[in-house]
């Protein structure tokens, strides 16, 4: 297991290049870069990345899900044709700048009175997903959020038995906002967890960045490993719960004298 800080947290503060600038300039050991528009998943961008990186390892890449992620399972022949096209392109880009996992968020739940998934139908599209993914070398990884497709535990489970080839990304405070105890993600996605996103509340229910709030980071990892997962512990806050980025390595050097204590 090692810590390490997602380029979302300085979301707004800085490009994605300059945000892996600054957190190999602090020590940090991993990252998940946060592509955030369509001009960043091109070759071009890829390379200056690369060019930035230092010695981060960027293990993983993140998309803005609703830019195309939902077209992707959509019934529209060219919709679905030019969500590929895009997947296609940021997948190759993801390749270059060395990730090898993408951070998957798929349809939205934004209709109350959508109808009870398709298993099979899903299954078979996420499988075609991931076979776009893997011809750049990229694993799809879907993530629990409370507003898209994985928003309550069972669910992982359900599309892996159609999509083998499936991992799974934890989130804690998506695991929050969906109202279930963190443990039953854990246990839902237990074999399959290809890294996590990992914040802190405090007292009054405001995110912070981890050992400056109350949540038990230990029992989590406990947990974590107790369910096979030794990948990458990222920090993923927003641009305003935290001061100066030295505070983003001290909560680092705080999750890795957890991941030490556990062994």
């Amino acid at each position: 297991m090692v810590s390490g800080v997602s380029t979302a947290s300085l979301f707004l503060r800085e490009l994605n290049e300059d945000a892996l600038s600054v957190l190999d300039g602090l020590g940090v050991k991993a990252t998940e870069v946060f592509l955030a528009t369509f001009s960043e998943y091109t070759e071009e961008f890829a390379r200056l990345l690369l060019s930035r990186r230092g010695k981060l390892e960027i293990g993983s890449v993140h998309l803005l899900n609703t830019q195309f992620e939902p077209q992707l399972f959509g019934a529209h022949p060219r919709a679905k044709a030019d969500a590929f096209r895009i997947l296609d392109g940021a997948m190759a880009s993801a390749h270059i700048f060395g990730a090898s996992r993408y951070t998957f968020h798929g349809t939205t739940r934004l209709k109350k009175n959508a109808a009870p998934p398709d298993y099979g139908k899903l299954g078979a599209r996420f499988c075609e997903i991931s076979a776009a993914c893997a011809a750049h070398g990229v694993r799809l990884c879907l993530e629990n959020v409370h507003w898209a497709l994985y928003n309550e535990p069972g669910i992982f489970r359900k599309v892996k038995a159609y999509c083998p080839q499936l991992s799974g990304v934890f989130d804690v405070k998506q695991a929050r906002l969906s109202c279930y105890p963190y443990q039953m993600y854990i246990k839902d996605m237990e074999g399959s967890i290809s890294h996590v996103h990992l914040s802190d509340v405090d007292e009054r229910g405001r995110i912070c960045l981890p050992g400056k709030g109350i949540f038990g980071f230990e029992e989590c990892f406990r947990r974590l490993k107790d369910a096979g997962f030794d990948g990458a512990a990222l920090i993923e806050v927003y641009a305003g719960d935290y001061g100066g980025y030295g505070e983003l390595k001290e909560s680092c050097d705080y999750l890795d004298e957890l991941i030490y204590k556990i062994g």
